[in-house]
């Protein structure tokens, strides 16, 4: 059996936060939001499925029409966040800039 993840300490977290500008800490969540036509984000949410299948790890999507927001915490760590949280979250930023979504707010 896998041993469950580690959550960082807040000082891991400020730092991890600082090396992933434009995310922002929402509790035990970090989330980002991202400007982009509908259909666009449709492929977009495909393309980071198929990474977060690959990596055993997932975001919370949330697709409306003309945005996409992502929330990502580790859910085996008792919802606190993990180095792999920020990894998720520098995989989607590359993944947003490959299909030309715009940060929000960030």
């Amino acid at each position: 059996m896998a041993e469950a993840p580690v959550p960082l300490t807040e000082d891991e977290i400020v730092t991890a936060l600082e090396a992933a500008p434009g995310w922002r800490r929402e509790g035990d969540e970090i989330t980002r939001t991202f400007d982009i036509r509908y259909h666009g984000g449709v492929a977009m949410i495909v393309h980071v499925a198929d990474v977060e299948r690959l990596i055993s790890h997932h975001a919370d999507i949330d697709l409306r029409w003309g945005k996409v927001r992502f929330g990502i915490t580790t859910h085996d760590a008792g919802h606190r966040l993990t180095a792999a949280d920020f990894d998720l979250a520098a995989r989607i930023d590359a993944i947003a800039q490959a299909h030309g979504a715009e940060p929000l707010g960030g």
